[in-house]
């Protein structure tokens, strides 16, 4: 019997928490719907406007070209590592600081590098280097536009004074609630088009062109921060969920099996006390 109290106490265990990774998928599923809506909605807005200030960017002679787009030799880089504060969402951290563990171990191995955490989980992996010079995982509290372009700007100032020279940023990008792409973009200098630009020199700019580059540039870095950190903030929803369903199947699969060792060991015991039963019985006739 004490068998059966043993397996009794660990299905009550599974139970419990198949409750709370259910309830867990539910909450998941319902912030999921918002941040895939406002990802959505600003991804083609943010494409475009990258897209135009390259091509803009391309026309521009190398005496005009801004502070934002200069070439330096690589010696110090800057990382900024996007992932969440909280765990229980699969592979979706582990991925991001694999993949910045390999930027500086292969891509950057004989340079100075440094990171940004955005994301507890960011900053408990690269703390105990002593190279997070800082850490905005309070940004998820409050997700606005405003708050990602103020990292913005310090990442925008940190190059402009040469504390870097190359500013790379690591997220993860939503697909759909299974699947997250880890992506590294170049941040800053500035990346120009590839290809002919010619096609720019049709339009007629007022002001003139590098006025609008000089003005869009800023708003534009902003902007693709801030698209990274809600892209992330998608996929971190979308990778709970899924994680959540199947620890959810995995704990009903295993209470299943609970219930059916529990069963086979009580009809054992109902036997063998009839065969003592019985026996005792025939014992007693003889």
């Amino acid at each position: 019997m004490a068998n059966l109290k043993e397996i009794r106490s660990r299905i009550t265990s599974v139970s419990s928490t198949m409750q709370i990774t259910s309830a867990m998928k539910m909450v998941s599923a319902a912030k999921l719907k918002k941040a895939q809506d406002a990802i959505t909605e600003m991804r083609p807005y943010a494409d475009k406007l990258t897209e135009l200030l390259q091509s803009l960017s391309a026309t521009l002679d190398a005496d005009s070209g801004s502070k934002f787009s200069t070439q330096r030799e690589v010696k110090n880089v800057l990382i900024v590592a996007i992932t969440s504060n909280r765990g229980l969402c699969g592979a979706f951290n582990s991925n991001i600081i694999k993949e910045v563990n390999r930027l500086t171990q292969q891509v950057y191995q004989s340079k100075n590098v440094s990171y940004i955490a955005i994301g507890k989980k960011a900053n408990d992996a690269f703390k105990k280097t002593d190279k997070v010079i800082a850490n905005k995982s309070d940004v998820f509290d409050d997700l606005t536009f405003d708050n990602v372009a103020d990292i913005a700007q310090m990442l925008m100032d940190k190059f402009v004074a040469g504390d870097y020279d190359k500013i790379e940023i690591v997220y993860n990008k939503f697909k759909n609630a299974a699947t997250q792409e880890v992506m590294t973009e170049q941040f800053l200098p500035i990346v120009p088009v590839e290809g002919n630009a010619s096609n720019a020199a049709d339009y007629i700019f007022e002001p003139s062109k590098v006025e609008i580059v000089e003005q869009l540039i800023p708003k534009s870095l902003k902007t693709q921060l801030y698209k990274g950190v809600r892209d992330s903030f998608a996929s971190e929803h979308g990778a709970r969920m899924t994680a959540m369903h199947k620890a959810t199947d995995n704990a009903k699969e295993l209470r299943d099996q609970l219930k059916l060792t529990y069963n086979k060991a009580r009809q054992a015991a109902i036997t063998n006390e009839i065969l003592e039963i019985v026996g005792g019985a025939e014992a007693l006739n003889n």
